[in-house]
């Protein structure tokens, strides 16, 4: 079998010679190329190489549909503007341009010379239509003219048909058709577009009676019998593509009279964006290409050729196959001591802190708390923010539940949530039918903080219960993203949230805080002040040092802030797992600054800030990224841990392990390239594994 790396050579993701600062743009292909290199590993299970597959398309498709896109619109409004570091729009798109192609490259050779060959090891296939036997044909013969065929509309091009739309993302196959009798002036090719109907009852991959799992492509079918769409034409060509369009919301709030109206109607509009990717397969005839770029109006360098099958994710139909030997082993998330008492979780939570982290220990302790304050007599109110929350949402039940239950709640339900607004909106139309307050956040702010309250009357006090996190109030995602959450009764954090809900939900300009760090209030300022006061230890001959785990870093004051420390000498290590627009190493501006980015199986969504302030250390954790939008354009929040024991746990579970992974560690070289350095001898240590081995289920 093939043995295939990422041999394209790494380009650096900005002027090294003119800018400090890396590209984003550049900087997010590296991390998605990070993805691409978990699909070429041999050691992967095969379906989970497969996943790493769709989810490096599946990140594609968002890029084009937002950053890409937004390039675009650059390029026509103020062509002249340049990146931070330096980069016009038009160069930024030619850059990814090339540095995509041969990552595409690679990719489908992973599937076809790898991926699927080795599934067939396990009576796996996919089978082109030509290698299909005579009943199988029949088979699939009936399956089209059954199932297919009557919801098929094909759209033809001619003076009277203009040119169809071509919804975003959809696959489609462009035909060309000539009379079999033609007349006179009847010669020219004529094109027509008919877009694969997929749904449950017509899914892309077909599945074939055979030995074993057998399947046959749903645009090999429809191509196999198009003519029946075309009695009287003869079909030239059929070849599908797929378009991906501008799919960025912008909403001027300021001038939304209702926001819950604006936000439904910008989602409606979705699918009309501007086009600004074209995926083709690569037996398109150069006509067609031409015909299709003009119509759509694309450039070349907008046109992708791929020598395979289109939206690799649709073949994560597989997944769902009874294969277990082919996926990763499968784990129970722990439950932490404190929670396993049998006691009310209020009462487990009022004698301590409890920390919990996701994936490795279960989410059900939130939806639980949430739950219990929902059916609790001495629970008065709840509140609680929602960004994403995904379908069947047991903790929007809960909510719904409490409400019914006359309990007061309070829900701020972010509409503008990237590509969850229409979920959100139902959910938001749900939560207001039961008599839930709900609020639709800030003008001008997106809501990212994970906060919940609960209001419980005990003798003759109210206590607060509070619940702070790094992560949504999804437990779909909490077992595959990295989280933490934290249960607290402590007073001032109880106030503290009380307080920023009133921010969120009246007029309150609320700029001082007991504990909580709040953007875009005073997060900025007290991260600043925090990063400077390592410097101050230094200098005074105290421990000083931060380190830090997070998302992505793209906020240039930050940035600077982080190279005047290293200039000074403070030890910086950053775990960053996405966009890193900061150089390390750089003699003279960030000798002291190590980058580190760690893709696994869990995808690593834990914020973690820890200082060393001359020896009594601070750690936050919370939902802010070092990202302008972050910092200055959402409510975000970060939460002090002061329990010592959950210190020495945050230190000794995940950031010294983090900096110690040699398997799935990467560390960013000062060209913006990534390597993953590891002597012969040096003993293998994978974090994630070392965090899942007591939920194991085998």
């Amino acid at each position: 079998m093939e043995t295939l790396t990422l041999a394209p050579e790494r380009r650096s993701t900005g002027n090294l010679a003119e800018n400090p600062l890396l590209n984003r743009e550049l900087s997010w292909i590296e991390f998605n190329s990070r993805v691409l290199d978990e699909a070429l590993d041999p050691s992967q299970p095969l379906l989970e190489r497969l996943k790493f597959l769709s989810i490096f398309s599946t990140n594609l498709d968002e890029f084009f549909m937002v950053r890409v896109s937004g390039l675009q619109e650059q390029l026509d409004a103020n062509p002249l503007l340049l990146s931070p570091d330096g980069l016009s729009a038009a160069t930024q798109l030619r850059l990814i341009t090339e540095r995509l192609r041969p990552l595409l490259e690679v990719q489908m050779r992973c599937l076809l010379k790898q991926i699927l060959p080795g599934l067939e090891q396990y009576h796996v296939r996919i089978l082109p239509y030509g290698r299909l036997n005579k009943d199988q044909r029949g088979e699939l013969r009936d399956f089209f003219y059954e199932r297919v065929f009557p919801i098929l509309t094909p759209l033809s091009v001619d003076p009277s048909h203009p040119f169809p739309y071509i919804s975003n993302i959809s696959m489609n196959l462009g035909i060309l058709v000539v009379p079999e009798n033609p007349e006179e002036g009847e010669h020219e090719a004529r094109f027509a577009r008919v877009k694969l109907p997929l749904s449950p009852n017509v899914p892309r991959l077909i599945p074939v009676t055979s030995e074993g799992y057998c399947f046959a492509m749903l645009e090999e079918v429809m191509s196999a019998h198009i003519d029946s769409l075309f009695p009287g034409m003869r079909i030239i060509e059929c070849q599908p593509f797929r378009i991906t369009r501008d799919a960025d919301i912008e909403i001027e709030e300021d001038e939304a009279g209702d926001l819950l109206k604006t936000v439904e109607q910008q989602v409606r509009n979705r699918r009309f964006g501007f086009g600004v990717r074209l995926e083709i397969a690569a037996g398109m005839s150069p006509h067609m290409v031409k015909l299709l770029r003009h119509s759509l109006e694309m450039e070349e360098q907008d046109v992708y050729t791929v020598d395979g099958p289109l939206n690799i994710p649709d073949l994560m139909a597989l997944y769902k196959l009874d294969l277990p030997q082919l996926k990763d082993e499968p784990f129970s998330p722990t439950t932490p001591a404190a929670l396993r008492s049998g006691e009310n979780i209020f009462d487990a939570i009022r004698h301590q802190d409890i920390l919990l982290h996701h994936p490795y220990e279960s989410f059900a302790p939130v939806v639980e708390f949430l739950r219990q304050a929902a059916r609790d007599p001495s629970v008065l109110a709840i509140k609680q923010t929602l960004y994403r929350v995904g379908k069947d949402s047991p903790i929007v039940e809960s909510l719904i539940e409490a409400a019914e239950n006359g309990k007061q709640v309070a829900v701020l339900v972010e509409l503008k949530a990237r590509f969850d607004e229409e979920a959100n909106i139902q959910w938001a139309k749900r939560l207001e039918k039961a008599g839930v307050h709900v609020i639709y956040g800030l003008v001008g702010l997106k809501t990212h903080a994970k906060i919940a309250l609960v209001v419980r009357q005990e003798k003759n006090k109210l206590r607060r219960y509070v619940h702070l996190g790094t992560g949504n109030y999804n437990p779909v995602t909490a077992r595959i993203y990295t989280d933490i959450g934290l249960f607290t009764a402590d007073e001032d954090f109880g106030k503290d949230v009380s307080e920023l809900f009133n921010y969120l939900t009246g007029y309150s300009r609320q700029e001082q805080y007991r504990k909580l760090l709040v953007a875009p209030v005073n997060l900025r300022k007290s991260i600043t002040e925090m990063i400077r006061r390592e410097v101050t230890h230094l200098q005074a001959g105290r421990p000083a040092g931060i380190v830090a785990k997070f998302n992505s870093m793209t906020d240039t004051s930050m940035i600077e802030e982080l190279y005047a420390a290293s200039r000074e000498g403070v030890p910086i290590d950053l775990i960053v797992r996405g966009i890193c627009c900061l150089r390390p190493g750089w003699p003279g501006r960030s000798e002291t600054i190590r980058v580190g980015s760690i893709v696994g199986r869990f995808l690593e969504h834990s914020r973690v800030y820890r200082f060393i302030n001359g020896g009594d250390e601070q750690i936050y954790l919370g939902s802010a990224d070092l990202m302008n939008r972050n910092l200055d354009r959402r409510v975000e929040v970060l939460f002090p841990i002061e329990d010592e024991r959950i210190k020495e746990r945050l230190v000794r579970e995940i950031l010294e392990p983090s900096l110690s992974d040699n398997v799935k560690m990467r560390w960013l070289q000062m060209n913006g390239s990534y390597e993953r350095p590891r002597a012969a001898e040096e003993k293998e240590f994978n974090l994630q594994e070392y965090l899942l081995e007591p939920a194991l289920i085998g």
